[in-house]
């Protein structure tokens, strides 16, 4: 495995796995962001005394149970795969390092992997569900479209303002992670305690910017809500069906507002490890400046 160490290296080593599984991964919430829809058309096809719009919700949960249990079974048995090659990889890069920041930096490694498995298909996910969100609402009214598209625009304002204090944060984090081997070797306890204190302190920090980033989310999703609430009280002629949907899709939209922000902060953290491992690798090459 030739390369800087990064998640792009990972893609492409494993191309075809990984093709598959993000498949899977669209096909399943293209599955799941058109259960609201189908429930509004089945609300309305009750009322009406047509029942048979049941077996069409019925269909898809189906395919839905098979798609989504099938990849989660795929995905342990590739990405396990990709961890044990890639963390032979780094440990390879950087066996003379101390041992403290082999062992932290292993960890790391391991997070490149956890992000395609777990957070990659976050982000699929969260954009299946707003493209699907904003076109659905869109063909309801054109305000509630442009409505949808007003607030993904400021979600995007607000985490760019909060990338470089992720990436920084993360920086400080890490580097107390790679004394850890190297401060229980000394079995000082007041030395230890310190270390606790100060990733302690890392981690509140990290916290906080996480609490204000989401409270601000979270204000302008649920003031997102309530206008297309309104909204939908205002299209003419309106069944209960077509409100139904119109209130789940903003919530979708909502719920891919918070789950967006987690993956790119996640991205931020990679960035950080990114740039350490790699400068740990370089370091430890045969004429590399130590």
């Amino acid at each position: 495995m030739q390369g800087t160490l990064d998640v792009p290296l990972l893609l492409r080593q494993n191309r075809l796995p990984v093709l598959f599984t993000w498949v899977l991964v669209l096909v399943e919430n293209t599955l799941l962001a058109l259960i609201p829809l189908f429930i509004g058309r089945a609300i309305d096809a009750l009322l009406a005394q047509q029942p048979g719009a049941l077996w069409e919700i019925g269909a898809v949960m189906g395919a839905l149970i098979l798609v989504a249990s099938g990849r989660r079974a795929y995905d342990t048995r590739c990405y396990g795969t990709m961890r044990v090659r890639f963390g032979a990889e780094v440990v390879r890069r950087i066996v003379n390092r101390p041992v403290s920041q082999v062992n932290a930096r292993l960890d790391m490694s391991r997070e490149m992997v956890d992000f395609l498995e777990a957070h990659v298909p976050e982000l699929l996910t969260a954009v299946v569900q707003l493209v699907v969100s904003v076109a659905i609402l869109w063909s309801f009214d054109s305000r509630l479209g442009i409505a949808a598209l007003t607030v993904i625009a400021v979600l995007a304002v607000v985490y760019a303002l909060f990338h470089r204090r992720f990436y920084r944060l993360n920086g400080d984090l890490n580097s107390q992670t790679e004394q850890q081997v190297a401060i229980l070797e000394q079995r000082d306890s007041s030395s230890l305690l310190a270390h606790l204190m100060r990733l302690r302190r890392c981690e509140v920090r990290l916290s906080d910017t996480e609490v204000f980033l989401y409270a601000t989310i979270f204000g302008g999703m649920f003031a997102f809500i309530l206008t297309n609430l309104w909204l939908a009280s205002t299209i003419p002629a309106v069944t209960a069906g077509a409100i139904f949907a119109i209130l789940s899709y903003s919530w979708e939209l909502v719920e891919s507002g918070i789950t967006l922000p987690v993956v790119l902060q996640q991205w931020s953290r990679l960035s950080e490890i990114r740039g350490r491992l790699n400068e740990t690798a370089l370091r430890a090459r045969p004429g590399g400046a130590e």
